[in-house]
């Protein structure tokens, strides 16, 4: 059985390059908010065995050693930074007395590492293009609906509100460009003009009643930063701009989907 050992916080590029020379995944979960939990399972076919950090995080190198031969291990895959064991003691030498070793290149793009804190820091500063580069594939988060003020679908526009069902990074303040269970939408997120109240609320931009949430899960994908939050005077001024940003999002991200 071939093996790869990480955090895999994101399932970045990095991370799918070890992934597709092993046959399982070995996840160490150390308070991720990327990937939380299982969403890892959403980027790959393997299998993959859950450790909780603070459940062996002071077993000595060889005592997980011993653990991974008892998932009938023979090679294992790894990035040529990987430590384990008791304050890191366990190094590849170590693991080379024990299995066949393969040693990864780090990824790079544009001359940058691949690695989840710096796609946080992307996420964090609003550079979603960015981050979804180095990913590999779209941010998301997931939520479930919530009671909102009532207020979109008689004052402004129609909205999904909804509360995260795990820790996730939150994109920076603004509005987003996304997709809502796979339809276009645009979301936003941070203190609330109407009511001084954080949300998350997306609007999916189809007309004339054709979109209905059938459950209450929701999945949102980040595609793009709109614009950063700010106070309108108005319900009048705020309808007016998110008008505006409806428009952006149409003829920015959706050029040719028939909305209508």
């Amino acid at each position: 059985m071939i093996a790869t050992i990480g955090g895999f916080d994101g399932m970045h590029l990095g991370h799918q390059a070890l992934i597709k020379k092993a046959q399982k995944l070995i996840v160490i979960e150390k308070g991720s908010n990327l990937t939380p939990g299982d969403d890892r399972c959403d980027y790959t076919n393997l299998p993959c065995v859950f450790y909780n950090l603070d459940e062996i995080k002071y077993l000595s190198a060889k005592e997980f050693i011993e653990i991974l031969k008892s998932q009938n291990i023979t090679k294992i895959v790894i990035g040529d930074d990987f430590r384990f064991g008791y304050k890191r003691s366990g190094d590849i030498k170590l693991l080379y007395k024990h299995f066949e070793v393969e040693v990864v290149d780090e990824v790079k793009i544009d001359g940058i590492g691949v690695h989840s804190r710096i796609i946080r820091k992307f996420i964090q500063n609003g550079q979603i293009e960015k981050a979804n580069i180095f990913l590999g594939h779209t941010y998301k988060i997931k939520g479930i609906q919530i009671k909102g003020q009532g207020l979109g679908s008689k004052e402004l526009v129609p909205t999904i509100n909804i509360t995260p069902v795990k820790n996730y990074l939150l994109p920076k303040p603004g509005v987003y460009i996304t997709m809502t269970n796979s339809l276009p939408s645009l979301t936003f997120i941070g203190i609330r003009s109407t009511d001084n109240n954080f949300s998350i609320e997306t609007h999916i931009l189809m007309e004339n009643g054709k979109w209905k949430m059938k459950n209450e899960y929701v999945q949102i994908e980040f595609l793009e930063y709109l614009r950063e939050n700010r106070k309108f005077e108005s319900l009048k001024a705020l309808k007016a701009q998110i008008k505006k940003d409806i428009n952006t999002a149409k003829n920015y991200a959706f050029p040719t989907m028939d909305l209508n």
